[in-house]
């Protein structure tokens, strides 16, 4: 008895603690981390890639660039390293998210993805691939990107068709000689068909979700653009009447086509078709009950929350949950990089800094 006894508590001994667990190395984490620093608090950031901003790396087509201007892309303390109205690749964000946790010496953690959170006597305990880790306050900042959503049916496609969520797509060469349907008509949707129909025939289905107006590389982006990113990160906030009526409309169907426009689409052949329904006899059945001959599906039907880790009542209903501005209902919890957390541009890139140095106050204030 005294031998199990010796054991538990030199096992409880060898917890680490901190005061703040930061859950996430991408723009959100490494935004909160260098608010923390400057305010001298004591915090670690976990993160499950092998390399700091290893999401845009691992989720993202080798084509992709960001839909705003390098000069509204920096975070805290550390403009873009790049021309001011160019727009970064995936790949160059996550060089300059990996060169910005080394030169402001944040402690990031990889390897190190958290299977559990629950809270214990006042602690939250993290459990992470045998490491046991307590904290007073506790920071989810992997953004709302959860789980790639595929519809139930989407095992009832032919073995012979090759299928992929959109963060598996990097490159053409991944797919097989014949037709491409892309399921989901947004952004990805439409950049990744327009790169695939130079070498297959390319069907797009799904809701037509509406096109930003305006050329994102017209020399009028440097008087519009402005604009549209004070509106989008001061007037649709959850503090304003405006900002409230949209968000739930934004957050239920996303944004509108920016890059590409639909005469964009019509000159390179993509065929956009309804919304795909079903299968039968393992092909695509599109909601008109059109039968497609597709040899390849990408589903770029965005992602679903998944909080099955934190094991803390702190959920509606929905899964979704419960805070202001990020502070959760239970006391030492937060959210950060939420889509419209706070504001319009609160999951982006440059956008999440104003929130994380509001949870880095929150957690600082006595």
């Amino acid at each position: 008895m005294a031998t199990a006894a010796a054991a538990i508590e030199s096992q409880e001994r060898n917890v680490e603690h901190f005061e703040t667990i930061v859950i996430g190395g991408g723009q959100a984490g490494l935004s909160l981390g260098y608010y923390l620093k400057k305010l001298g608090r004591p915090f670690v950031i976990l993160d499950a890639n092998d390399r700091i901003g290893g999401s845009w790396q691992t989720r993202c087509w080798n084509s992709l660039r960001l839909f705003t201007p390098a000069r509204y892309d920096g975070l805290p303390g550390w403009p873009f390293p790049a021309p001011s109205w160019s727009y970064p690749t995936a790949r160059e964000t996550a060089d300059y998210l990996e060169a910005y946790a080394a030169r402001f010496e944040l402690p990031v953690r990889l390897s190190t993805r958290v299977d559990r959170v629950s809270k214990i006597d006042g602690r939250y305990l993290v459990e992470c691939a045998g490491q046991r880790l307590t904290a007073d306050c506790v920071v989810s900042a992997t953004g709302f990107h959860g789980v790639p959503n595929v519809p139930e049916f989407a095992p009832e496609l032919d073995p012979r068709i090759v299928q992929m969520h959109s963060s598996e797509y990097r490159e053409p060469s991944q797919l097989r000689p014949g037709g491409v349907l892309l399921v989901g008509a947004g952004n990805s949707g439409a950049d990744i068909a327009m790169e695939v129909s130079k070498t297959h025939r390319t069907w797009l289905s799904g809701r037509d979700k509406g096109q930003f107006p305006l050329r994102i590389e017209h020399p009028l982006r440097r008087v519009v653009v402005p604009v549209l990113w004070f509106v989008a990160s001061h007037v649709l906030t959850v503090k304003t009447p405006l900002g409230r009526k949209v968000r739930p409309h934004a957050l239920e169907q996303g944004a509108p086509r920016i890059r590409v426009k639909a005469a964009d689409l019509e000159a390179a052949g993509v065929e956009q078709v309804p919304r795909t329904a079903r299968v039968q006899d393992g092909l695509p059945v599109l909601e008109d009950a059109r039968v497609l001959d597709a040899a390849n599906v990408i589903w770029c039907t965005g992602f679903r929350q998944d909080y099955s880790w934190i094991d803390v009542p702190i959920f509606d209903g929905d899964g979704s949950p419960v805070h202001e501005r990020g502070v959760a209902s239970e006391p030492g919890l937060y959210f950060l990089g939420l889509d419209f957390l706070y504001s319009f541009t609160s999951e982006n890139v440059g956008g999440v800094r104003r929130d994380a140095k509001h949870i880095a106050k929150q957690i600082a204030s006595p």
